[in-house]
């Protein structure tokens, strides 16, 4: 069963442009089955994954490309990175726009790579696992343009006959084996899922004494999730230097396992946090990094408000990735402890949106948004949201809009 997804006008669109295009993202997000059924009937294929294959290609890159018909679509380029300038030699003589594709589950390999041989001739795409518009099939071509989508939000009535179980999404993620095959043991795929990670994404990186310790950190981190990140503190926690830490959450980062939410920082002076709020990109390896392995166990726990805010700024992040929309997203707290969860920059605008897990709404829910906007000039904000599991959307206040997490 195929999934559409989001980035598929994005990709065509793109190998309509550049000669190369390039699709990166973590391990299992879908890249190869994506490219496949979008190019099945003009590339041919060819896979890196395969060892016999990567010696010939390695040894001889010249002559293994010559074998092949192009248009091509190259899998896992960072296996073989010898091949790129030779990529590059036949895009600059054919001038032919689409002429490869090409996959990379190890961002930082690949992009260090392409720079040196591929600038200014690759379009650079990433792919993360499964968002909710996709799997509910719920994405409208007429909310493209963000400022329309953040708007229509409040007034969505999709949640009225859900499609997906919110316990079930925020304990399995989105990660297409574990979506599309009901019968693979979500245990056994994430455990298999993490030591093929470190075997080929993360080994090759850190000494190897320190694989255990990567382990201990990778679980520590999961349940920082959605929180300020303290290198220092987790330096502490774990008996590791703080470059430490910070060198394996760049290479978390790169890997699109985790991502760094910066503050906003403008106009309001010196008393605010500026420390990054560190987020999984999937709540399904989140979940199981933390041993929690029931809905029920989930729902009751400690950490399920911080699981539900990963996913709904997760999913942000995805759809505006997807569909290459030029904003800029940031979280803002002050030294007082006032907090939004979310602010969407898009022109002059700001979209603040703050993220409860309740079915009842109260004021005290949305009483930072109304303190935020207070504080600004009114003129940047149009709407601001409360995303949360009430079936009451629509207007809170003059501003503030409901918004039920189903319809995003």
């Amino acid at each position: 069963m195929y999934i559409n997804r989001l980035i598929e006008t994005t990709i065509l669109k793109a190998a309509k442009t550049f000669p190369v295009v390039i699709l990166t993202g973590a391990r299992q997000s879908g890249k190869t089955t994506l490219l496949k059924h979008l190019f099945e009937n003009t590339h041919n294929y060819l896979s890196l994954d395969e060892l016999d294959i990567r010696s010939i290609a390695a040894n001889d890159p010249r002559g293994f490309l010559s074998r092949y018909k192009l248009p091509l679509i190259i899998d896992e380029i960072q296996n073989v990175p010898q091949l790129l300038p030779y990529i590059k030699a036949i895009v600059d003589r054919e001038k032919i726009p689409g002429l490869f594709i090409i996959t990379g589950s190890q961002q930082f390999s690949v992009m260090k790579n392409v720079n040196e041989s591929l600038a200014r001739r690759a379009a650079i795409l990433n792919l993360y696992p499964f968002m909710l518009e996709e799997v509910t099939n719920s994405f409208s071509k007429s909310e493209i343009e963000i400022k329309k989508f953040l708007e229509n939000l409040p007034f969505k009535l999709n949640h009225k006959n859900k499609k997906i179980n919110l316990a079930s999404w925020l304990l399995n993620g989105g990660y297409p084996a574990l979506f599309v095959n009901k019968n693979i043991s979500r245990n056994l795929w994430f455990s298999s899922y993490i030591q093929t990670c470190i075997d080929r994404d993360i080994r090759g990186n850190i000494k190897g004494e320190n694989i255990i310790d990567f382990e201990r950190f990778l679980k520590l981190l999961a349940s920082r999730t959605a929180q300020e990140l303290n290198y220092s503190n987790l330096s502490r926690e774990l008996g590791l230097s703080v470059p430490t830490i910070k060198s394996w959450v760049s290479l978390l980062e790169s890997n699109s396992i985790v991502y760094l939410l910066q503050p906003y920082y403008k106009n309001f002076g010196k008393r605010i946090i500026k420390s990054p709020k560190i987020y999984f990109l999937d709540t399904g390896l989140v979940s199981f990094l933390v041993s929690l392995h029931s809905e029920e166990h989930l729902l009751n726990g400690p950490m399920a408000g911080s699981i539900f805010e990963t996913f709904i700024i997760s999913n942000f992040l995805k759809r505006f990735k997807a569909l290459d929309n030029q904003c800029n997203i940031y979280y803002w707290k002050n030294v007082s402890g006032i907090e939004i969860d979310l602010i969407i920059e898009y022109g002059n605008k700001l979209y603040p949106i703050e993220i409860k897990l309740t079915s009842t709404i109260y004021s005290k829910h949305y009483e930072s948004l109304s303190k935020w906007i207070n504080l600004l000039s009114e003129e940047n904000i149009d709407i601001a949201l409360l995303i949360n599991d009430s079936d009451l959307t629509g207007k809170l206040t003059d501003k503030i809009f409901s918004v039920n997490w189903y319809n995003i």
